[in-house]
């Protein structure tokens, strides 16, 4: 896959992105209701338009506002104006944050208040934040580590006040494995202690480099071992190792390709015993409406086996579809086979 990780490393290499161990607040899942005599096509017809049978999916299904990255950074669209478009256009009750549209705005209660205002009024339920560019959770300098834990701070605060269940943090670090493992695993520690007392989950994302090895994030869960910490499967992020881009831009990242690419099926599984949300990445689809890079079917069943119920964030990330198609494409397919 051409793209995948590329928001992860674009931003490493900007100096504003860590790497990509996302936080994700435990869920709260919605139950599967039980089987239904209702075809697939009577729910629809039933339904609003974009909530197409979301009663017999076994997940809720969540925007994430990084599907919106392009028309976000050129200024074509305002970071207020989230919630209503998930509802209005899609049909989509649940948006997922990314704290770079509205970095400044951490502490800004007003702004935050607005936020949540227009979130309300639509019945939009705020589920978490995405932070980017607040420093290594697994940095081997303890000052610099104790510094990255305590710059997240203000986002567990806002998302409280938001009513989201949890933040996304990048825990990555330099050194080996072992290294950095052990470092994530005590500023995750640092962290998750802070979000408890805030009622607030810590999740991380396989989100490039050893993050996305799932053996390794695994392992990193087991030794913070809190109830309140835990994993964000993002089911297209698995590139270890990336080709270097052109130039530093995120149109050059889409180009580059992927050199070494953990097993996603292996790491799925091995992530979803911690997950408490996760993420529906697409690139890109075949005339059946079928993700041409994932195997939605096989991974939607590893998912479900693991008795998830929570939320799925769709992530359009691709390049041959609009913004508003690879929503729409994304939420058609997970509607279909979530529903079967």
């Amino acid at each position: 896959m051409s793209n995948v990780n590329n928001r992860r490393q674009f931003l490493r290499q900007m100096g504003v992105y860590t790497m990509g161990m996302g936080m994700l607040p435990a869920i709260l899942a919605a139950c599967n209701n039980g089987k239904s005599t209702k075809t697939e096509s009577d729910s629809a017809a039933a339904a609003k338009p974009g909530e197409t049978a979301a009663q017999e999916l076994f997940f809720k299904i969540s925007l994430a506002e990084w599907s919106f990255h392009k028309a976000l950074f050129a200024g074509k669209m305002n970071h207020l104006d989230f919630a209503s478009r998930a509802k209005n256009e899609f049909g989509i009750e649940g948006i997922e944050y990314v704290n770079q549209f509205f970095k400044d705005k951490a502490k800004d209660q007003a702004y935050l208040a607005e936020m949540k205002k227009r979130a309300d009024d639509l019945g939009v339920r705020s589920v978490l934040i995405m932070c980017d560019g607040e420093g290594e959770m697994g940095d081997l300098d303890v000052k610099k580590r104790m510094q990255a834990v305590e710059n997240h701070y203000k986002w567990v605060e806002a998302a409280k006040f938001l009513g989201c269940h949890a933040i996304r943090v990048n825990a990555a670090g330099e050194g080996s494995p072992e290294e950095v493992a052990k470092a994530a695993a005590d500023g995750l520690t640092k962290l998750a202690t802070f979000g408890k007392e805030h009622g607030i989950n810590v999740i991380v994302e396989n989100h490039g480099g050893m993050s996305s090895n799932g053996e390794w994030l695994s392992g990193v869960m087991k030794t913070v071992n809190m109830p309140n910490c835990g994993t964000l499967p993002d089911l297209g992020n698995f590139c270890i190792k990336r080709s270097k881009p052109e130039a530093n831009t995120p149109e050059a990242w889409a180009k580059t390709t992927c050199l070494e690419e953990y097993d996603r099926y292996k790491g799925v599984a091995e992530l979803m015993p911690f997950a408490k949300g996760v993420s529906a990445k697409t690139y890109d689809f075949d005339a059946n409406g079928n993700e041409t890079t994932i195997d939605y079917v096989r991974i939607l069943k590893t998912v479900k086996d693991a008795g998830f119920n929570g939320f799925m964030g769709i992530e359009y990330e691709g390049e041959k579809l609009s913004e508003e198609e690879g929503i729409r494409k994304t939420k058609e397919l997970l509607v279909r086979l979530g529903g079967k």
